[in-house]
């Protein structure tokens, strides 16, 4: 069953393994239909590919299939480093043994996925062909690892598969990360300030504009919604104070200039660095704005990959921006879309967007990978609010002034 719902809020689940584990069919075990190629021919699946489905009662998740880890030769590479990228934003992975059972290759994946912080379990695949499972499930239970045997063809095991994929899944899909509801109470009224400039997107709003009007409504609170010109306007007009005023990050300094003192005021930007992430990382993350030197590389890191537009946000006016505040001469690296780079020692920050295209999974191991790395990371928003000399007041809401 397909499902519409934005990439950003769907469980990513992936399998993977050696080539013709058997991966494929147990994607088709799972959804009750035949959504992948399956084939004999080892190396059937070349490259990532993703299947949407509902896994009740989590909803909508995504599963991918991966091309097999020990694919060989150059070609055989890059899908073996697109099967990685894929892992970088995975919540659940399933490892995929055949018919050779876990080997050391499986235990090498099965490191890694540790290394990498993702929850796992391992799939006895093919169990109609084998009646040798023992050591194996001895060897996981000695390693403390969720191990099921199971039959893609048959059937046999994967309504069990299911049930431990569900209880596997991190609590943010079982309980909603918090955005803005709780910042507001019924009936309050929050102002929503939403420029329509070049970047913005033709007839419609983008993602997390749309996902906090939303909350809004969901905590029975009235928003409106205003451009940037008229938030004096209609704030003089409301007869009552907002509890809450939310600003692009793009026009913080003119907003807050038109915002009292004691109303409440933030972004959107900032909103989604606590929904998607962790946004006391990522303040903590701008301080290393006052501190960078002449010749610091800083990276910038967008979760979609769009068309670059005149003054790009990302690559136009935060480098500017950054560049006006440090005084400094700096080197600014863009990644976009599912590349984030492996040297990351090498920045001496790291900018990433609010990451709405992500998972929070994902969003989380980015921000996990840098600062382990003992690279500083924070977001575009959060970046914008410090150089404007707003941050304060912008996390006030969240109780993080002043640390």
């Amino acid at each position: 069953m397909s499902v519409k719902a934005p990439k950003g809020v769907r469980l990513v689940i992936t399998l993977t393994g050696r080539r013709n584990a058997g991966k494929s069919s147990l994607i088709n075990a799972i959804c009750g239909e035949e959504i992948a190629i399956v084939s004999e021919m080892p190396g059937t699946t070349t490259d990532p590919v993703a299947r949407h489905h509902e896994l009740l009662p989590l909803g909508p998740v995504t599963f991918y299939d991966t091309a097999g880890l020990d694919d060989e030769g150059a070609l055989g590479e890059l899908r073996i480093q697109a099967a990685r990228k894929v892992l970088f934003r995975t919540d659940v992975a399933v490892v995929v043994a055949g018919e050779e059972g876990i080997t050391d290759y499986e235990k090498e994946v099965i490191a890694e996925l540790r290394r990498m912080g993702i929850t796992f379990l391992v799939a006895l695949n093919k169990r109609d062909l084998r009646d040798d499972t023992e050591a194996d499930v001895r060897w996981c239970a000695e390693e403390g690892i969720n191990v099921l045997a199971v039959s893609a063809n048959g059937g046999d095991g994967v309504r069990e598969l299911k049930e431990a994929l569900i209880a596997m899944a991190p609590a943010e899909f079982r309980e909603e990360p918090l955005l803005v509801r709780d910042l507001v109470n019924e009936g309050d009224w929050v102002v929503c300030v939403v420029p329509i400039d070049l970047a913005a997107p033709k007839g419609r709003l983008i993602l997390p504009q749309v996902m906090v009007l939303r909350d809004i409504l969901d905590a029975d609170a009235v928003g409106l919604v205003v451009k940037e010109r008229e938030v004096e306007e209609t704030l003089s007009n409301m007869g009552k104070k907002p509890a809450l005023v939310i600003t692009d990050s793009q026009a913080v300094l003119k907003v807050a200039a038109d915002v009292p003192e004691d109303v409440p005021f933030t972004t959107f930007s900032t909103l989604m660095a606590r929904y998607k992430g962790d946004l006391e990382a990522l303040v903590e993350g701008a301080d290393m704005l006052d501190k960078l030197k002449d010749g610091d590389t800083i990276l910038m890191g967008e979760a979609c990959s769009h068309h670059e537009v005149a003054d790009d946000i990302g690559r136009v006016k935060i480098p500017r921006w950054i560049t006006q505040y440090t005084g400094l001469d700096l080197n600014f690296e863009f990644y976009s879309g599912n590349d984030f780079p492996e040297d990351l020692e090498k920045y001496a920050l790291a900018v990433h967007c609010g990451g709405c295209m992500l998972n929070r999974t994902a969003m989380l191991r980015r921000v996990r990978e840098c600062r382990r790395r003992g690279v500083p990371i924070t977001n575009y928003g959060v970046a914008i609010s410090k150089v404007q000399g707003l941050l304060d007041r912008v996390i006030r809401p969240f109780g993080l002034a002043g640390e």
